[in-house]
């Protein structure tokens, strides 16, 4: 639900009793696509906002967290990412993330809806400055498809960048999707999934995540937290699982040493993600021990 009064725009979450509100100079863009309702706002101190259906999905000034957190802790934990697949992900950032890894020979981009992409082409052209790199390919069209497709044990890491499991997404938050990406994934591959808001979803949609990725295989699930501003309750998440690999260790050397520019990620920060507080270790306790183990 979403209402604009007096030049801010305000995203209401009817069945949580909160709002967010951002304060907007005029509305850039407006078309519905064939999957959804796109708006794309100036705004007065958060740059450019899109609006997918009503519901924020990055601006200009924040959207580097939740980027550089879909990517670099998954990409950090596994020992040698080659080839990795976005499902998702159509505004660009998260592709860009994962191109600044140099051992990254091959990066998929698999988005529903290609109208996301050349919109954020142009008013977010900054998360799209590697979409020329050699290794980046796209592919628009049924992301489920496509992983079930995959040749079995050919990806190394696969990125869930979705919106909420409504809709066009709902499909990507299921078991059987979960048992695609385990045959799809190499030994050691490691997957991560957006996954909501810790204070609103830890004991909904973060545990199903929990339980199916479990049923799906991957025996070390793990829930790193971490600021997002523009989101319900401005807190955020990604679970991140593996194959055959524990996901609670990473490459530290190599994330302290990175040989790129990050704005909010780096070592002391991928540690502290995966410090669960209590609240969600007593939700996902038995998933964190095994995690352990």
């Amino acid at each position: 639900m979403t209402a604009l009064n007096d030049g801010w725009f305000t995203e209401v979450f009817q069945d949580q009793g909160t709002a967010f509100s951002l304060q907007v100079k005029k509305k850039l863009h407006e078309e519905q696509t064939e999957f959804q309702k796109l708006e794309i706002w100036e705004t007065e101190t958060f740059g450019n906002l899109m609006v997918l259906d009503g519901c924020v999905m990055l601006t200009t000034r924040d959207n580097f967290l939740y980027h550089e957190m879909m990517t670099h802790p998954a990409l950090f934990t596994h020992k040698d990412p080659k080839k990795v697949v976005i499902v998702g992900g159509g505004d660009c950032g998260t592709l860009k993330e994962v191109l600044k890894h140099p051992g990254v020979e091959e990066a998929w981009q698999v988005e529903i809806d290609e109208r996301v992409t050349r919109l954020s082409e142009q008013y977010f052209p900054e998360l799209c400055e590697s979409n020329t790199d050699p290794r980046a390919n796209f592919f628009f069209g049924d992301g489920i498809q496509w992983i079930r497709d995959a040749v079995p044990g050919s990806l190394d890491v696969i990125i869930i960048d979705s919106t909420d499991p409504v809709g066009p997404a709902e499909g990507l938050f299921a078991l059987d999707f979960y048992r695609d990406c385990m045959i799809a994934l190499r030994d050691g591959g490691i997957i991560v999934q957006q996954s909501e808001s810790p204070l609103l979803h830890t004991n909904t949609i973060i545990k199903t995540i929990h339980d199916d990725m479990k049923k799906a295989g991957f025996d070390h699930v793990r829930t790193l937290p971490f600021p997002q501003p523009v989101y319900p309750t401005g807190w955020w998440s990604c679970t991140m699982a593996g194959k055959e690999k524990p996901v609670v260790y990473f490459r530290e050397e190599d994330a302290d040493q990175r040989p790129f520019v990050t704005r909010y990620y780096n070592a002391d920060i991928h540690r502290g993600a995966l410090a669960m507080p209590q609240f969600m270790v007593d939700v996902l306790e038995d998933e964190v021990m095994s995690s352990e183990g």
